[in-house]
This record gives C-alpha cells, structure tokens and sequence, in this order.
C-alpha cells in the first residue's frame, strides 16, 4: 500500500521551507547553497523534497530559462499555524488551554515569556 501524503511538513522539508521563506524565490541550487553544511545534501535529494513540497501546495514554480525558480505559497505564519492546530488536535483533544498548562507546567517558559503572555492576554480581553 502507498504511503499516505503527508499535509505537515517534516523536518527536511521544513529546512528548506526556511531558505524558502528567508530568502524567496529561488533555484534548487540558490536553496542548496543556503543550506548548512552539515548535514550535507545532495543536489536531487533537495530536488525531490521541493518536489513533494509543490505537490502538497507549499511551492509553485515558475521557468526562468532551463531553471525552475520557486516561491512559496504557504506564509511561515500559516504553516505554523497549522502545525499548533495539528499539535492541540493530536496531544490535547483541541484544547489550547490543556496546551499552555502543559507548557507552563514544564517550566519550558521563564519570567519574562509569562509577563509578555499576561501582557497580551490583558490586551485581548
């Protein structure tokens, strides 16, 4: 049976939607060259990734000569969004109050985060 695809990005294809969003339209290459070092990767490998990354609507191209220059068409803002939804979804049944619980109770946020949380809740009462 095929693998079913995937709406969220993994972490190979959210590298490159990085290079994507930082630098805008570009070449495999331009994105290849943007990349660390480390890990090294091959040219076809980010190839087939940003072609996976077209096929779930995060890219579009356009040709420019022999090149395939790509933008994207999913904002940072929205993808990220979309995975918060998924990540409430999934872990705490559509709860974003069992997920800042969760976050506090981590301790994954300090003295300053928590006054600038108080802050914008204030204002959005």
């Amino acid at each position: 049976m095929p693998r079913r695809k995937s709406a969220i990005l993994t972490e190979a294809e959210l590298r490159l939607m990085d290079v994507l969003w930082s630098n805008g339209p570009s070449t495999v290459q331009h994105v290849l060259d943007a990349l660390p070092q480390k890990p090294a990767l091959a040219y076809n490998s980010v190839l087939t990734t940003i072609r996976i990354l077209e096929k779930k609507g995060y890219l579009k191209h356009i040709k420019d000569g022999r090149a395939h220059v790509y933008t994207p068409l999913v904002p940072r803002e929205e993808a990220s969004r979309s995975e918060i939804r998924r990540l409430v979804s999934r872990f705490f049944h559509d709860s974003h109050e069992l997920l800042v619980l969760n976050i506090l109770e981590d301790r994954g946020i300090d003295r300053e985060e928590l006054q600038h949380l108080r802050e914008l809740l204030e204002r959005t009462e």
